[in-house]
């Protein structure tokens, strides 16, 4: 059953009388302690979009895809600068000549094109922060007879989980609550469900193509908003690379050209490791065959650290369109499956499932962070007419 407005405190079910409208759906009436008269909500039996008939059950959502780890990374606080950008010094000053404090409203999440939905998760986390109480939502309504009915609260009330794939002009979602505040919210919500959205839905047709590979993102992402940008590839079925500079070991070409070499720089990093009595995953990037060479034999000599190499630019354009990924094949080849592979350079939808056939364990791109196409999305207080319109622009 479609949810419902709710008062603050839900009524006494006793009180509660129901009467049945033709065609006009239900009528809750309640006494209300602020006014002698009833206090009135309908709850409409027209059938809604099937995908968006009913809140989803506990059963059938999906656990939350949890944020990747970070020590200091502080996702209020990113939530608040954005609020505050906002903000400015003087708040909503539409909102505040516009709608009075006291009126609620009811908004809908609508899909404006075909993807990978994400950050519901942090949606809610976003609602809570602008306003605790934007959560009056009757998720279910059962009764056994007149005298016994049952209230859910949520938040916010979700037909989608995380990584689901949504429809042009899709309803997939609820909010229900102090109509200024949902305002406040609307724009940062959407701000950051569009842009994670748009990275989940571009991760997930990479690394459905890329398999048996694994696709990873880079740390080419937006500047403090590292762990969101990183969340969405994991909703959108990647995996991340390291988070930072502090949980892996990766020497690039100018740590090798600082170093004087490849050996001299891997062999500094063991040496660092055992000196510090640190455990850590350590990549080597390599740029040519020889250098892939190099490592394996210093590998084949010492007791090292090294758990991954990395392919770089060893996948070449080519003038129709196509790559070449001969070098890759070989490089692999060499390595044997004695360490993680992972390429890197050139990788774009058309050429990513090609890289994933050579047989490597990894893909990364940067673009899937720094080139992201934002997913359209609106959250709108009145949805039929945002539907009509929608559909005048082939949004809908």
């Amino acid at each position: 059953m479609p949810a419902i407005p709710t008062a603050a405190a839900a009524p006494n079910p006793t009180n509660l009388v129901l009467s049945r409208r033709r065609r006009e759906g239900l009528l809750l009436r309640f006494p209300s302690s602020s006014s002698p008269s009833s206090t009135r909500l309908r709850l409409r039996l027209t059938p809604a979009r099937p995908r968006a008939a009913a809140s989803m059950s506990a059963e059938a959502r999906a656990a939350p895809v949890a944020p990747p780890p970070h020590p200091t990374y502080d996702l209020k606080a990113v939530i608040d600068l954005a609020l505050s950008e906002d903000a400015g010094d003087r708040g909503d000053v539409s909102c505040l000549a516009t709608i009075p404090s006291d009126v609620k409203a009811e908004a809908t999440f609508i899909a404006k094109e075909d993807g990978v939905i994400a950050g519901i998760s942090l949606a809610d986390m976003i609602f809570k922060q602008v306003d605790p109480s934007l959560k009056g939502m009757i998720q279910h309504m059962s009764w056994d007879g007149i005298d016994n009915i049952f209230w859910a609260i949520l938040q916010v009330e979700w037909f989608e989980n995380d990584g689901n794939y949504v429809y042009k002009g899709l309803q997939f979602g609820k909010v229900y609550g102090c109509a200024r505040s949902i305002i406040v919210a609307e724009r940062v919500v959407l701000n950051f469900m569009q842009r994670m959205s748009g990275i989940a839905t571009m991760t997930k047709a990479m690394a459905d193509a890329a398999r048996p590979a694994c696709i990873l993102e880079t740390r080419k992402t937006a500047p403090g908003l590292r762990l969101i940008d990183k969340w969405a590839v994991i909703i959108g079925g990647g995996k991340n690379h390291r988070l930072g500079l502090f949980d892996m070991v990766m020497i690039k070409d100018n740590h090798i050209s600082v170093a004087g070499g490849i050996t001299n720089a891997m062999k500094s990093v063991d040496q660092f490791l055992e000196k510090e009595k640190l455990t850590l995953p350590v990549e080597v990037e390599t740029r040519t065959l020889e250098e892939v060479k190099d490592l394996l034999d210093y590998a084949a000599e010492n007791k090292t650290s090294l758990t991954r190499i990395m392919l770089d630019n060893m996948v070449v354009p080519l003038e129709n369109g196509d790559v070449d990924v001969s070098m890759l094949k070989d490089a692999v080849q060499l390595i044997n499956d004695r360490f993680e592979t992972e390429a890197s350079g050139n990788v774009t939808i058309d050429t990513v499932r090609k890289i994933g056939e050579t047989g490597v364990t990894y893909i990364s791109s940067g673009a899937l962070t720094h080139s992201v196409k934002a997913l359209d999305i609106s959250l709108k207080i009145d949805t039929e007419l945002a539907l009509q319109v929608g559909r005048r622009t082939n949004r809908a």
